[in-house]
């Protein structure tokens, strides 16, 4: 595991994804920027709003761009790999906080405080999408194995699936107060922290949904990241923490991944070199490294 500083521990490191250039791109929520990270460690900034914008998630999207939410200001960005910055308004008040490429050629996010997930088209066309729900709380969306979009409600205890015509449909989850966040795709299934119950979950396309309990229950996972079928990576927020889960046979077969019973899956948890460091978003480099965004202004790096 190493640790890097990446910025003054004033501007949050939040989101984090790898760009289609090889640079990690991630954003920094309490300066409203947004940092490029090459492979030698050299970090750039652009700005993204500035402190008022608030940036979250960020997803490489279809066009070779980075896109962005501005939680605060309600505007979607988009940053190319050169560093220039196009911003999009939304309704105030809409609060966008995930986002995501989805099958169409769009990008898909959700809207926490208007009940609605939003779709945005490389040239800036948005559309909106009710939710059958009042202060669900939609947090983080992603594209799913069936060709749909899926997203957690935290307050709403559910996670949704959403059509490319706007089809909704809403998974209610067993565990009362489970408070879904971070949710991921592995091609098979989607899998889903909830920072409320201290569970790992899976929800298949046809809706069951299967949850394992952390050996913390008080871990407050907030983000996780695929890195194959049923291998998924997990930051636990509450407890300074980076998870691992792996489902399917104990020798490593991943064969069942999917459709196998998933309560005797492997969680090895890992321990962050810092104290108090504020995981929060993670991703899979092409090298099959793990790096993890805190918000003390460092990034980590697992190694493959």
């Amino acid at each position: 595991m190493r640790e890097i500083t990446i910025s003054d521990e004033r501007a949050g490191p939040y989101g984090i994804t790898a760009g289609p250039d090889g640079a990690l791109w991630l954003t920094l929520t309490h300066s409203g920027h947004v940092a490029r990270v090459d492979a030698g460690g050299d970090v750039t900034t652009v700005d993204a709003g500035g402190p008022a914008a608030q940036p979250a998630l960020i997803t490489a999207g279809p066009d070779g761009a980075l896109w962005f939410t501005c939680t605060r200001d309600d505007h979607i960005g988009r940053v190319t790999a050169g560093g220039a910055v196009t911003r999009f308004a939304l309704p105030a008040g809409c609060g966008p906080y995930g986002i995501t490429a989805g099958p169409d050629g769009a990008l898909w996010f959700t809207q926490m405080n208007a009940d609605r997930i939003g779709r945005i088209s490389p040239d800036g066309v948005i559309t909106d999408f009710p939710l059958p729900v009042s202060g669900g709380f939609a947090s983080a969306i992603t594209a799913g194995p069936d060709g749909a979009l899926w997203f957690t409600l935290n307050q709403a205890n559910a996670v949704g699936r959403i059509t490319v015509d706007g089809d909704v449909r809403l998974h209610a989850l067993p565990t009362a107060g489970a408070a879904p966040v971070g949710i991921a795709a592995d091609g098979e299934a989607v899998w889903f922290v909830e920072i409320g119950a201290g569970q790992v979950g899976r929800i298949m396309p046809d809706g069951h949904v299967t949850e394992v309990a952390l050996p913390d229950r008080a871990a407050r996972p907030h983000a996780v990241v695929a890195a194959g079928r049923g291998d998924l990576w997990f930051t636990e927020w509450g407890a300074n923490r980076v998870g691992r889960l792996r489902a399917g046979s104990a020798n490593g077969d991943r064969a069942g991944a999917a459709s196998g019973d998933i309560a005797g899956a492997a969680i090895a948890e890992y321990d962050l070199p810092t104290a108090a460091s504020e995981p929060h978003g993670l991703t899979v480099a092409a090298d099959g490294a793990v790096w993890v965004a805190l918000e003390i202004g460092r990034l980590v790096r697992l190694e493959p």
